[in-house]
């Protein structure tokens, strides 16, 4: 039988060959879907410096509010992308622990207005200062709740930039100088998300096969295995990368090497103390130029050990101007916050003695509206497109 025959044998009924019952998927390439990976880290950095220059708890909800909607509108549907609620739920937790030890253990902040006046334990006399029980006052709660909101608030930033920031793009964008410990950076960076995603997939499991997904039980027997797979998903990830070649490098003269090693070594220190210093009241008039002197150092030290890789990327993501106003939108809320702090620091931090009502600042809070920008300047998600069945005609 020739080829003719062989076509005419294929042909449907109505003279036509029958069109594929699906397409084949397609997704757009991760750099043209998103922003840069660092670039969302920096803007929810940006927003959790901001929440450390502030007590007010109207800024912070503020805060948290902005981190949400971004997460929201951009967040891809990914199983890494799911971390941003055990966020939340660990930022109540840690409101509500902080509440119920201010409520047993009492606080330092002295108030007259008592809510409540629990039976006092005593206590031997090498535990002065630490009580439990007796009074607890409006003043001393709404001074935990002040800075219990605060630390919920940077969680949550961190949950936003884990929820935004692919990990396996944002190893990829290390440089070179950080290839050595790349296999230490993939477990960290992969070991939350794949918990994340562990748990959701052992609960859907249990639920299917009738068995309790909630209460201690059933934590407890999910617990444990999501921890060794998230483990062993991270070190098999890790295992792959070395098997590859990942961290291999080159022959540079040792003055280079040298060079490399005390310029990052004294960047990161730099960066160290100058963070403690822009983050506390008492370092702040050396705490910005040592941080800005550090960050020059390190990022000196990474251009000259990139010598040392030479590795190439495939598709490599570009920090275009879609990143730079994402990353510039967090530094700007930082710095908006920083400087509203220094000139109005009763707004930003109101007093619990004697004990006061918060009030929304109108200048800050137009500043951490800054922190919405990159929900209009980036791409919606992409989504995987299919093709649906066509019908053959008859």
């Amino acid at each position: 039988m020739d080829s003719g025959a062989r076509q005419a044998d294929r042909r449907a009924p109505g003279g036509t060959l029958p069109a594929p019952a699906t397409a084949p998927s397609t997704r757009p390439h991760p750099s043209r879907a998103s922003a840069h990976p660092g670039a969302w880290w920096l803007w929810a950095l940006g927003l959790g410096v901001a929440a450390t220059r502030t007590t007010n708890p109207l800024l912070l909800a503020l805060l948290i509010a902005v981190s949400a909607y971004v997460v929201t509108a951009r967040r891809p549907d990914a199983p890494w992308a799911r971390s941003y609620g055990a966020f939340v739920k660990l930022a109540l937790a840690v409101l509500a622990i902080r509440l119920v030890f201010t409520v047993l253990f009492g606080s330092a902040v002295p108030g007259t207005q008592v809510i409540v006046t629990l039976p006092e334990i005593p206590l031997p006399d090498w535990a002065q200062g630490i009580r439990l029980g007796g009074k607890v006052t409006a003043e001393g709660l709404a001074f935990a709740l002040y800075e219990a909101t605060r630390l919920a608030a940077l969680l949550i930033c961190v949950g936003a930039a884990n929820a935004l920031a692919n990990p396996s793009r944002l190893l990829k964008s290390l440089p070179g100088a950080l290839y050595e410990v790349g296999v230490a950076v993939v477990v960290a960076l992969t070991f939350a998300p794949n918990l994340i995603a562990d748990v959701h997939r052992l609960r859907s499991a249990r639920r299917l096969r009738g068995r309790p997904d909630r209460g201690v039980r059933g934590v407890l027997q999910v617990g444990l295995p999501v921890l060794e797979g998230a483990l062993e998903r991270s070190v098999a990830l890790a295992a792959a990368m070395d098997a590859r070649g990942y961290g291999r490098t080159a022959q540079v003269p040792a003055a280079v090497r040298r060079t490399t090693a005390a310029l990052t070594l004294t960047g990161l220190l730099g960066v160290c103390a100058g963070t403690y210093g822009v983050l506390t009241a008492a370092g702040g008039s050396y705490g910005l130029p040592v941080l800005l002197a550090g960050l020059a150092a390190a990022l000196a030290g990474l251009w000259l050990g990139g010598r040392r890789s030479p590795r190439t990327r495939y598709r490599p993501d570009r920090w275009d101007v879609r990143a730079w106003l994402v990353a510039g939108s967090g530094a700007a809320v930082a710095a908006l916050l920083a400087v509203a702090a220094a000139r109005d620091p009763a707004a930003l931090n109101p007093g619990t003695v004697p004990l006061v009502a918060p009030t929304l600042p109108l200048w800050p809070a137009a500043a951490v509206l800054l922190g919405l920008l990159p929900a209009f300047v980036t791409p919606a998600p992409a989504t995987t497109l299919a093709v649906q069945p066509t019908k053959e005609p008859s």
